[in-house]
């Protein structure tokens, strides 16, 4: 599914950035091992200490103290401030708990993902349970390129 953004990014002449926390950079590792991802991935943050999510992706620090960073409105603002700061056409959020142990009271397993564009910002959640941490990470990566292609596919 990775060669499948690459090629409609290319073809559209669109770009994407990302901002990951729970999944440390894999995005953006997994889009650029397909040839020719240099044309339309712009690069993006890895935010995995909470403080990093405010200093460089622009989250509110209210959000993160009302919410925390497990959260639908930390994962929107991750996307949404991503895609003004690296003025791409797309951008994807990532963050959540991989586990073993629960995180601001919250389980192993939820992750909270955006994506941003000019239409606007869409927030999934999901749920993962029994996963070990590399493959949820892995998965919800898998998930979200899944959905941008359907997207693009659509336009």
């Amino acid at each position: 599914m990775k060669e499948k953004l690459v090629e409609l990014l290319t073809k559209k002449q669109e770009t994407i950035s990302c901002c990951e926390s729970l999944t440390a950079g894999l995005a953006m590792a997994t889009i650029a091992s397909v040839p020719g991802a240099s044309q339309v991935l712009k690069g993006g943050f890895v935010t995995y200490q909470s403080a990093m999510k405010h200093i460089l992706a622009h989250v509110d620090q209210m959000v993160i103290d009302t919410y925390g960073v497990v959260s639908k409105p930390c994962a929107y603002q991750m996307a949404k401030n991503t895609l003004a700061i690296t003025q791409s056409d797309y951008a994807l959020s990532f963050t959540g708990n991989a586990g073993p142990q629960a995180m601001e009271n919250k389980k192993a397993g939820l992750v909270y993902c955006g994506l941003a564009s000019k239409k606007g910002v869409e927030v999934y959640s999901f749920q993962f349970e029994g996963m070990k941490r590399n493959d949820l990470r892995q998965k919800v990566v898998d998930e979200m390129i899944e959905i941008l292609v359907n997207q693009l596919e659509m336009e």
